[in-house]
């Protein structure tokens, strides 16, 4: 990928990008000309301009002669250019002041509002996941699209999700995926199994391993129980212009809140990679808006991962200032939740 790029391109996209993140207007030449450092004529840096717009990586708005970030630009950008500062001295001690060992809820709730006070953007904290193993699993069918799944732990507790399932399954189905996880992975926990069957249910048919997934995703959420994550500071997005200008964008935003399961699944996708991970709208394959960015980091507890925390807020966002402060508090929360 960053191949297509020369330097001379590489550096007018970033100052280009930056630019546009302090000041939110479209970015014309002159601008460019002026921060970017390098020593370009008007034409030279238009006709750069023109190959980044053909690589779809900024766009003109029909207003402006000027240029904005497109998603993949701020994706090439975030991935290769972005050089992250170390973190204010001032908001390092004021995490470290105030995420101390105590209470586990307590302490998540104040990861969720320091985030959101020091970024002035919306602060999530996924609560640390119980680990469910289990002794049985059954499906049973509902309707055409509806099962019910049912897990007996190995202490004989019972417990019960619904799945929704995109394809209609015969009851011979049910009992043979039922069947091949009783029989393989009785127990152990939802997500060692995931992990487990990732390697090896390639040879099976593909309609039974996408149920085997559904019921993986529902009894790893069956260890979740009761909130799923803490979230602070959601009204300051109406209060980000790019956000609260179009009504549209911010009605996906309110549902991207209000369906949990959506919010969960960007927060359990963070908690399966390494360190900062950066999700631009849709990517993490949850209608969210173009305009709209979560900075993520996974957390431990006595060194296993059992949860995110993260920041919500406009793709138009300092990144080297917001992912020092995810990534401090991902590790502050792990010391003060493993003190406890």
């Amino acid at each position: 990928m960053i191949s297509m790029l020369d330097k001379r391109a590489q550096v007018l996209l970033k100052t280009l990008i930056e630019r546009y993140i302090a000041e939110g207007e479209p970015i014309g030449s002159r601008t460019l000309s002026r921060y970017s450092g390098l020593d370009l004529s008007p034409a030279t840096i238009r006709n750069v301009m023109a190959d980044l717009e053909e690589l779809g990586f900024i766009a003109s708005p029909h207003t402006s002669a000027g240029r904005v970030p497109t998603p993949a630009g701020y994706r090439f950008f975030i991935d290769t250019l972005l050089v992250v500062r170390e973190l204010q001295s001032q908001d390092l001690h004021k995490i470290e002041e105030h995420l101390l060992p105590d209470n586990p809820q307590r302490v998540i709730q104040t990861a969720s509002s320091l985030l959101s006070q020091l970024t002035q953007f919306a602060g999530v904290v996924m609560t640390p996941r119980r680990v469910i193993t289990f002794k049985h699993i059954e499906f049973l069918r509902l309707s055409e699209k509806r099962i019910l799944l049912i897990v007996v732990t190995p202490d004989g507790d019972v417990q019960n999700r619904i799945l929704f399932t995109e394809v209609e399954y015969r009851p011979s189905e049910l009992i043979e995926a039922a069947n091949y996880i009783n029989q393989n992975y009785a127990g152990q926990s939802f997500e060692e199994v995931r992990t487990r069957l990732q390697a090896e249910v390639r040879d099976m048919r593909q309609e039974v391993t996408r149920l085997m997934s559904a019921a993986l995703d529902a009894g790893s959420a069956l260890a979740e129980g009761g909130e799923q994550y803490v979230i602070s500071g959601e009204r300051n997005l109406f209060a980000v212009r790019d956000l609260s200008q179009d009504m549209g964008r911010l009605k996906q935003l309110l549902e991207l809140f209000e369906r949990k399961t959506s919010l969960v699944k960007i927060l359990d996708l963070a908690l399966r990679g390494q360190g900062v991970q950066i999700f631009i709208g849709g990517e993490s394959g949850v209608a969210a808006p173009d305009d709209v960015s979560v900075v993520t980091s996974p957390y431990k507890v006595d060194g296993e991962v059992v949860g995110t925390v993260g920041v919500i807020g406009p793709t138009r966002m300092a990144y080297e200032r917001v992912v020092p402060i995810v990534d401090v508090t991902a590790k502050l929360l792990s010391s003060a939740l493993s003190q406890h």
